[in-house]
């Protein structure tokens, strides 16, 4: 089932999220319908907050970057309760977009290499170290359930910019192919 992304400016994409049990409703239905939900919005990862679910939980499926890094081919993973243990390495930029903040894709700063503990969709306990484009897909998700959003990243400048943008995406001007859900939407 398709699940509507919600859009800049929502609460829920401000929230630091909550660490879940093996006992959360419906967790499995969940994870396939953000894996047919992202597939669907053409993204690499997706955030349980994206989907308006403040839980520590995200997609990742790098397989659209295989042409330009063919190392990371079949890199597919959800992470659950996933905590940053080090970022490290050199800072480099990399234009990043995001599906809750549609057409918008701007050059961010990032480490190189980060250390995540995480559990998988079993529950199993995992601390993996990752590099390069993996590890800026994990962060840019991690982001998500730390109640950050890639455009925080910018400076202050580049925000001032982007505002107009914003403020246009939060109220549903803006051309997607998905469902999304716009907190600036006045229902009548």
């Amino acid at each position: 089932m398709l699940l509507p992304i919600v859009a800049y400016g929502h609460p829920t994409l401000k929230k630091v999220a909550a660490d879940i049990t093996k006992d959360y409703p419906d967790l499995d239905n969940l994870i396939a319908n953000m894996w047919e939900t992202m597939y669907e919005a053409k993204g690499v990862g997706l955030a349980a907050p994206q989907v308006n679910k403040p839980i520590r939980l995200f997609l990742v499926d790098a397989d659209s970057f295989n042409d330009e890094y063919p190392q990371i081919a079949g890199f597919k993973k959800v992470f659950i309760n996933a905590h940053i243990l080090e970022e490290s390495g050199e800072e480099w930029s990399f234009a990043e977009g995001c599906l809750s903040v549609p057409g918008i894709n701007e050059e961010v700063s990032r480490k190189s290499n980060l250390t995540i503990s995480y559990l998988d969709e079993n529950f199993e306990p995992h601390t993996e170290s990752y590099d390069g484009i993996v590890a800026r897909i994990i962060q840019h998700e991690y982001d998500h359930i730390d109640g950050k959003l890639f455009v925080e990243r910018l400076t202050h400048f580049k925000k001032m910019l982007l505002k107009g943008k914003l403020n246009d995406i939060s109220i549903g001007k803006v051309d997607v192919t998905y469902k999304m859900i716009f907190p600036g939407l006045r229902k009548r």
